[in-house]
């Protein structure tokens, strides 16, 4: 979904006791709610669920068509709905959409909704999602997941100034019906309607107030199973269950607190304590020096994830703009040795950009080896006639990260890895998480670590942020022209298993090239009380905090 940047933000120690305080962390969560009492003496109501989280830094973006992260997607899960939602397998059911017709040739979209009001009591229409959707496809509002829309016909053209907003294929039929034309027959596109981009916005308080998701309050108007009841910026958000969801009854938490924490082992610390529920992602991730401990007492949770860890290169800079560079670094890098000693989360090293989690992707596509070092040698060698270089340590690489005792520990093992095998002289820059942002945008980095999590279940998701330059993820300046004619092919292709091939023509475009270097395919590890359930993440990364529950 999005950036899945696992980021980190600088937060004082001091006023992450402040932080607690008000987010009522460090009770007894169970004992609180056996207090609750109506206003007759001795009554007593049912007990309140109160759950305690915690993420690493102020979330990005609140606004569903903004956000590109993990932390921010995976709040806005439980204050927004669209038309469908992602079960536990991340196979789409329906939400807000109470009945979903399909033309015969898999092009429109008829979607009834059910009734359903904002937090603010108006009623959810069919225009709201009307609204959302073209506001993120305006290219005025530069909104880096609008290419999520482009399976709707007219959507691109709009969206690349080639079109206009009237000619995008969404058609209010009345307040309960929506209609969608597609460009192309999208086998996910049921998945996609599940996705932050596709949520609806409340069209009058929007046009009202242009910055209604900048704080908590009377403009931050929701219509998810929970609604935004304070927002402390860089310091706490809470949740509090949202009494007009249509699917109420279902919703087992009363509140959600969560604290902004930015030192993992002071997460794992909290966690110790039972200051949290819950540790691990899509939220503060599982400190790295901890997991032997967690492991050892049968605490830590593993699970597949579709998702890769890599680095990027920026192939318009100072040696990374050469392949044969780029191919030295990414065979120069002992993956499994990284994931024995330095991640122990289980992953496998990545060999190629589509997870083996994706269905017809889980073998190994041949494109290198792992820890290829004399293969790396000779692309130095020919990289550096290439560039006219004659010592290996005139070359000076520089590794971008954001702010994480995790990220900086792979960093450090790819650093000697490369000085030692390769001879060349490496630096880590560190940065606060958007500055890390701006500096990956404006390419002004060499190698940058990131993480890509599946949006949906197929192998689309890890290909086409590269189809063009300006792609708001692509962050490479990278662009090949058969690249892009065959993800378009797939886009166009119907029969499956040809659309399949030649996703995997692409695939071996870009792994020849390597304007990324693949590192690991992720795990999810995540720790969390006996008391909580209904809180798994599922095969792309997502908690429904919709269906978590706090038992005896």
């Amino acid at each position: 979904m999005a950036k899945k940047k696992k980021y980190l933000l600088f937060t004082l120690l001091a006023i992450i006791s402040l932080v607690l305080a008000a987010c009522n962390f460090g009770g007894d969560t169970a004992k609180d709610n056996d207090k609750e009492k109506n206003g007759s003496e001795g009554a007593v109501q049912e007990k309140k669920k109160t759950l305690n989280l915690i993420i690493a830094s102020e979330p990005p973006a609140m606004n569903p068509q903004l956000a590109t992260d993990t932390t921010s997607g995976n709040i806005l899960l439980s204050l927004f709905e669209g038309l469908t939602r992602l079960d536990k397998e991340a196979k789409y059911e329906k939400a807000l959409a109470e009945d979903i017709q399909i033309s015969d040739d898999q092009l429109t979209y008829t979607f009834k909704l059910r009734d359903a009001k904002w937090s603010n009591g108006d009623t959810v229409v069919a225009g709201d999602f009307e609204y959302a959707w073209k506001w993120a496809l305006d290219p005025k509002n530069a909104v880096e997941y609008a290419t999520q829309l482009f399976p709707i016909k007219g959507a691109e053209a709009f969206n690349r100034k080639k079109g206009s907003a009237d000619d995008v294929a969404i058609k209010v039929v009345d307040d309960k019906t929506l209609e969608v034309t597609l460009a192309n027959p999208t086998p996910y596109f049921l998945e996609l309607t599940a996705f932050q981009t596709y949520m609806p916005i409340n069209k009058k308080v929007a046009e009202a107030n242009k910055e209604w998701y900048a704080d908590a309050g009377e403009n931050y108007v929701t219509n998810g199973p929970f609604r935004l009841a304070e927002w402390k910026h860089d310091e706490s958000l809470k949740l509090e269950k949202n009494a007009d969801y249509w699917d109420n009854a279902s919703v087992k938490l009363n509140e959600i607190n969560i604290g902004m924490v930015e030192k993992e082992p002071t997460a794992v610390s909290m966690f110790k304590k039972g200051e949290i529920d819950y540790l691990g992602a899509p939220f503060q991730n599982v400190a790295l020096d901890s997991i032997d401990e967690f492991k050892k007492s049968k605490q830590l949770n593993i699970q597949p994830l579709a998702g890769v860890y890599l680095y990027k290169f920026n192939t318009k800079g100072k040696f990374t703009n050469n392949a044969n560079i780029r191919k030295a670094l990414t065979l120069a890098i002992n993956r499994q040795e990284l994931i024995t000693n330095v991640t122990k989360g289980e992953q496998t090293p990545a060999l190629g950009m589509v997870p083996p989690a994706i269905t017809d992707f889980e073998e190994d596509r041949g494109y290198m080896k792992d820890n290829d070092i004399e293969g790396a040698k000779t692309a130095l060698k020919a990289g550096m006639k290439e560039l006219g270089i004659n010592k290996t340590s005139d070359i000076e690489i520089g590794i971008s990260i954001n702010t994480s005792e995790g990220h900086n520990a792979i960093a450090q093992f790819i650093q000697e890895g490369w000085s030692k095998n390769l001879g060349i002289k490496v630096k880590i820059d560190n940065s606060e998480w958007q500055v890390y942002l701006d500096k990956l945008t404006n390419l002004d980095y060499q190698a940058g670590r990131m993480g890509w999590i599946a949006d949906y279940r197929d192998p689309y998701t890890f290909l086409e942020m590269y189809s063009t330059a300006d792609n708001g993820n692509n962050d490479t300046g990278w662009e090949n022209p058969k690249y892009k004619e065959l993800m378009n092919k797939s886009v166009a292709e119907q029969d499956p298993a040809k659309r399949l091939e030649i996703l995997k023509e692409a695939e071996g475009i870009v792994m020849g090239e390597l304007p990324v270097s693949p590192i690991y395919y992720y795990t999810t590890l995540f720790v969390k009380k006996d008391s909580v359930t209904g809180m798994e993440p599922d095969p792309i990364g997502n908690i429904q905090l919709k269906t978590a529950d706090i038992t005896e």
